[in-house]
Parts: structure tokens; C-alpha cells; sequence
């Protein structure tokens, strides 16, 4: 199975950000424009956190906030759970699932290559079986004979 650098390699490596002094409503722009459901926070080029969809409904909707006036700092999860480019798409899924997140960002080390979707690696992994099934299908059929 393919590895999250295969991934990032086919999706691309843009991860949209926002600094954590921004306001949830500048946040809420940048993602409907870019039309992505989180957003790394990031502070002097280092990762401060993360901000999702999820967390705006929670955090600001349900505790009486303002989008206008709420810092993105006061609301991101600061507790990023990530995962390495070499990991299997397999231990991604099962991270997403157990964590019950989203979205994961991708390092190479220290370096922050993507930000990941729970809809990316399902898509990648649907292809993956797709491919699996056809060169089965070639070898049963004995086709290239």
C-alpha cells in the first residue's frame, strides 16, 4: 500500500495557514476560499496548532463567541496529532479513526509537507484497491499473453 509521501506526491504539498492572532472570521474566510476544512496555525514559520471546522462549531457557536471577535489562539488545538511521510495510508486511517479527527498534517522531520483529509485517504486507498483489482482481473483472465 502506498505510503502519506505517495499521497502528498499525487494531492500536492500547499497547506493553507493562518496566524494565530487572526480572528475565527478571517479563518472562516480562508477556508471557504480555499474551500478546505482546517487550517495549520503557524507562528514565525513553527506549528503552533491546528484549527478545524470542528473546533469553530464547538468552541465558538456552542459557548456563545463571536466569530468576528474570537482569536484563532483562544479556540486551535494545540495538541497536533501528526504523522510522519513514511507511514503506511493504513496507520493513517486507523490514527483518524481512534482519534476520531479529520484532518492530519504531514511532517518529513521538522518539515511540514501536507496537511491530509479522512475524504484523501479514502480516495487513495479506494484507487489502490481498484488498481489491485484490475491487475488481478489481468492475471486471472491471463491477459498480455
Amino acid at each position: 500500500m502506498s505510503t502519506v509521501r505517495d499521497m502528498i506526491r499525487k494531492k500536492g504539498e500547499e497547506v493553507f495557514s493562518i496566524a494565530p492572532d487572526a480572528t475565527v472570521l478571517e479563518a472562516l474566510k480562508l477556508m471557504a476560499k480555499h474551500n478546505t476544512g482546517a487550517l495549520m496555525v503557524v507562528k514565525n514559520g513553527k506549528v503552533e496548532g491546528i484549527l478545524s471546522e470542528r473546533d469553530i462549531v464547538r468552541k465558538v457557536e456552542l459557548e456563545g463567541f463571536t466569530a468576528k471577535d474570537t482569536k484563532v489562539s483562544e479556540i486551535m488545538t494545540t495538541k497536533v496529532i501528526y504523522v510522519e511521510a513514511g507511514q503506511q495510508l493504513e496507520e493513517c486511517m486507523a490514527l483518524m479513526i481512534d482519534k476520531n479527527i479529520r484532518h492530519l498534517p504531514v511532517f518529513d522531520g521538522k518539515e511540514l509537507l501536507g496537511l491530509i483529509s479522512v475524504r484523501d485517504v479514502l480516495k487513495e486507498v479506494v484507487d489502490v484497491q481498484k488498481f489491485m483489482i484490475s491487475q488481478l482481473e489481468h492475471y486471472i483472465t491471463g491477459g498480455g499473453r
